[in-house]
């Protein structure tokens, strides 16, 4: 064998392997797209999952409420436990993983979607090769057991979440999901108005007991 053919036969090896976890993307978005939560059950590891929403939900609360006193920015923390149970729950199933997927919106976790968010349903969907090859050339390998995904691959930065997928008992799985700027600014909203309506009742009490009563002249 020549010397030169080395290099180039390691190259085509390294091609050859880059192009094994979009092989396992087309599948998992095949298995979004069919609402198989069997199949979308095999190909995520919920542990990581949920301990990656754990951390993003808890950046996007302080994010919004750095302003604040620590009083409120106590009262928003603990409303944000109320915002985040339902997102972190639904990490769990893979159910609500399609749900997040399909679009990029949890419709499950009862969050207003922005006003300017385009309506096209175009999350992680791979009708054909052309599509898989966009998914290809945006993402971003890191080292030899890991890579990220944007979804989809041509909409603006703030619309899009991205996957990451990791290679683990010679098959691709995913670990984490990133949510796009967008759905993480809505949970710093509602983290924060849950907390004002927190902050007002307890400073306005419903005044229905005896001392409440009004003065009367003797």
């Amino acid at each position: 064998m020549r010397w030169w053919l080395i290099p180039l036969l390691a190259v085509a090896a390294w091609f050859a392997y880059t192009l094994t976890p979009f092989w396992s993307l087309y599948g998992f978005a095949a298995a979004v797209q069919a609402g198989d939560a069997a199949a979308v059950e095999q190909r995520v590891n919920f542990r990581t999952l949920r301990l990656s929403l754990a951390r993003q939900i808890s950046a996007a609360v302080k994010a919004d409420s750095n302003a604040l006193d620590p009083r409120e920015r106590q009262r928003i923390a603990d409303a944000a436990a109320a915002v985040a149970l339902p997102i972190m729950e639904s990490a769990l199933t893979p159910k609500a993983v399609i749900d997040l997927l399909d679009d990029g919106w949890p419709q499950g976790a009862d969050l207003a979607a922005p006003a300017g968010r385009h309506e096209r349903r175009d999350g992680l969907r791979i009708p054909d090769l052309k599509r898989l090859l966009r998914y290809y050339l945006a993402a971003d390998m890191r080292g030899f057991r890991s890579v990220l995904v944007a979804v989809p691959p041509d909409r603006p930065r703030h619309e899009q979440f991205r996957i990451r997928l990791r290679l683990r008992d010679w098959g691709w799985r995913l670990v984490d999901i990133e949510l796009s700027d967008d759905l993480r600014r809505r949970i710093g909203e509602k983290a924060a108005a849950a907390a004002a309506r927190l902050r007002d009742g307890r400073t306005n009490p419903d005044k229905t007991g005896p001392d409440a009563s009004p003065h009367r002249e003797p």
